[in-house]
């Protein structure tokens, strides 16, 4: 994919409308590598100007933070914070709510003060002003799709209509899990628990999480969130209905409906 890099851009004299922040799930995960060519193909075709920082991102440092590695969360914010405003960013969009998160409520105290929008709205506003438009009758119409709210995209940023209006013009059923929205259960990845083993318990939070998809009767379980995709696939393998139920981004969704 031909995706431009702030440093190429800067070279000549450009500047894009938009920085796409990858992130490391976004980056390395084979997975969540899906989901950032899916957004990267949706900005394209519809002509967004949008540049990547590349080998110039590290991690927001959220994961740091969260399991109480202050140091290393400033060490690696400060570097960031460095390469965004050397460049002058000013609107960020990422299709990850834990960088989304880190960077519009956290790097402000740091000296980073930038837009930064989650891909769910970012599409959300596409759609509504008419730049993305869905194919008739898509390869979703009619289907069942529960939407998994991430933690840090619900609770800790009120975010709960955008993902779910963009699902609803893929003229799907959208069908809603017994926990959701403010009173969503988290998929077990969230404050760096998906670097590290859990702690023993009668049950894994992704396998009862997985559950409570199923029981909707769902054939699509739709995430807006590399991690969550993660250990919502887990425990759909672990249920051995894989051939029948599929876990996809909001953006692979949007991307496989374009007309």
């Amino acid at each position: 994919m031909q995706v431009p890099s702030m440093a190429e851009m800067a070279a000549n004299g450009e500047s894009p409308d938009v920085l796409f922040w990858v992130g490391c799930a976004g980056s390395f995960d084979q997975r969540a590598q899906k989901i950032s060519r899916a957004f990267t193909l949706i900005l394209q075709k519809i002509g967004i100007r949008f540049a990547i920082l590349g080998k110039e991102e590290m991690c927001t440092g959220d994961p740091a933070r969260r399991a109480g590695n202050e140091f290393l969360f400033q060490m690696m914010a400060y570097q960031n914070i460095q390469v965004l405003n050397g460049y002058g960013i000013k609107k960020i969009v990422t299709t990850c709510p834990h960088c989304f998160n880190t960077l519009k409520n956290e790097y402000p105290e740091l000296g980073g003060r930038y837009e930064v929008i989650h891909h769910a709205e970012f599409l959300q506003q596409l759609i509504n002003e008419g730049k993305i438009r869905m194919a008739e009758g898509g390869p979703f119409k009619g289907k069942k799709i529960s939407f998994h709210d991430s933690c840090y995209l619900g609770r800790a940023n009120n975010i709960y209509e955008a993902p779910r209006q963009v699902l609803e013009t893929l003229d799907a059923e959208l069908v809603e899990m017994k926990r959701c929205r403010s009173n969503g259960l988290c998929c077990g990845a969230g404050g760096a628990q998906m670097f590290k083993e859990e702690e023993n318990g009668t049950r894994r939070i992704n396998i009862e999480r997985t559950d409570e998809a199923l029981d909707t009767g769902a054939t699509v379980i739709a995430s807006a969130c590399p991690f969550c995709n993660t250990m919502l696939t887990d425990g759909v393998k672990n249920r051995e209905k894989e051939n029948e139920v599929s876990v996809m981004d909001i953006a692979e969704l949007v991307a496989a409906s374009l007309a």
